[in-house]
């Protein structure tokens, strides 16, 4: 592993922004964006004029000085984007705090807004609307008919199952356990609307092992959060919500999604590196973790990303899940906002605002016991990562 980062507490979160949720929100991406970010700001009791710096995803179709003029910025010391989709919410962070500890910028903000549901929808595959270099090896899936997230995913967990046995009770405690979250949760698509086993089983096929509820929603929706130095943020309206540890990770020799040809697929070693460096910058250990918010566009790989970060021995996350560990009184509260699965799909901006909350005290589903560290993850199957959050120490 290189040399470990000095992030921890080198920036506070201080403002947590969002949308509602819907599948037609009648408005462009643009609005979205300009309102969530607004909202940020708003929680946090920044100006837009006091922001210098902003980070979204290099799928966003709004570009940042445009979010920048429509709301009202000063001038821009720092912009940056991070690619890959679902691995980039975690990656917006580790930008803002380099950004934050250099003094690059003094306020970032980052965000996400996508109509994932009126507008472009990701279920609809890849063939039609790449036009960058990954249709090269893409080229090599499609005409087999692995066209979807869904598809390619599903080839992992099929190798996974294949080395340690069936999951389809875990999956299925995955999924209820996310959607009991929803229910109680007002901003949810699922808000009021539970699941039970059967109500499970009977989802229609996806891509085997998938059925319908192992698969997350297609949103329309922003999510933004504000990011400030830990000077600048114990001027301002809410308790700082600390960055203890972030890593990203491209393991070398890696696609986007279909990295196939890995010597073992049931693995997500990105996901271990990033994990290894969060956990170094911070001096926490996965014994440390009291709730999570890890990333679900498919049930199987929260399993997955349990193991990368300690929190199950390999071959053994099944076993953590079906213990109840996700539920509220379980070792490990999980996606207490419902996650992507049953909130939203933001692509994993809505989760960070939830880890926030979590840390906060403030979450809808609020665990009883103390919550002072929390594991925020990206997707998998791609270049990656996490972090960790946690209180100020004084």
């Amino acid at each position: 592993m290189a040399t470990v980062a000095n992030f921890k507490d080198k920036a506070a979160i201080v403002g947590v922004g969002t949308t509602e949720f819907s599948k037609n929100s009648g408005r462009s991406e643009l609005s979205l964006a300009c309102e969530a970010v607004l909202d940020a700001l708003k929680d946090a009791g920044i100006k837009p004029s006091e922001v210098d710096g902003m980070c979204t995803f290099t799928m966003d179709t709004n570009d940042e000085i445009e979010v920048a003029r429509a709301i009202g910025c000063g001038d821009l010391s720092f912009y940056s984007r991070v690619p890959h989709g679902g691995g980039a919410p975690t990656g917006t962070i580790h930008q803002a705090v380099m950004a934050i500890a250099t003094g690059a910028a003094e306020v970032v903000v980052c965000y996400r807004a996508l109509n994932g549901r009126s507008g472009h929808r990701f279920s609809s595959g890849v063939s039609g609307d790449i036009v960058t270099g990954d249709m090269i090896h893409y080229g090599w899936y499609l005409p087999y008919g692995l066209i979807t997230p869904a598809s390619w995913v599903a080839m992992y967990h099929r190798r996974y199952e294949h080395l340690y046995g069936d999951t389809k009770d875990a999956l299925a405690e995955i999924a209820m356990a996310t959607r009991d979250y929803a229910v109680t949760n007002p901003r949810a698509f699922f808000h009021n609307r539970p699941m039970t086993r059967e109500d499970y089983d009977n989802g229609k096929a996806i891509a085997l092992p998938f059925g319908l509820f192992d698969c997350c929603q297609e949103s329309d929706g922003g999510c933004a959060v504000v990011l400030v130095s830990p000077e600048k943020a114990k001027q301002l309206n809410n308790e700082p919500v600390m960055v203890k540890g972030v890593g990203m990770c491209a393991e070398k020799n890696m696609e986007a999604m279909t990295s196939f040809y890995h010597e073992e697929i049931a693995a997500i070693k990105s996901m271990d590196i990033a994990a290894q460096q969060a956990y170094a910058q911070s001096g926490l250990t996965p014994d440390d973790i009291d709730a999570a918010i890890i990333y679900d566009a498919f049930t199987a790989i929260v399993m997955w990303q349990l193991e990368s970060w300690g929190l199950a021995e390999p071959g053994k996350s099944a076993e953590f899940v079906l213990s109840g560990a996700l539920r509220p009184d379980g070792r490990l509260p999980t996606n207490t906002h419902g996650g992507q699965l049953s909130e939203a799909y933001i692509h994993g901006m809505n989760g960070v605002n939830e880890g926030v909350r979590l840390v906060r005290g403030t979450s809808n589903n609020q665990p009883k016991k103390t919550i002072n560290t929390v594991l925020v993850t990206s997707g998998v199957g791609i270049p990656t990562g996490g972090m960790l959050l946690g209180k100020l120490e004084e």
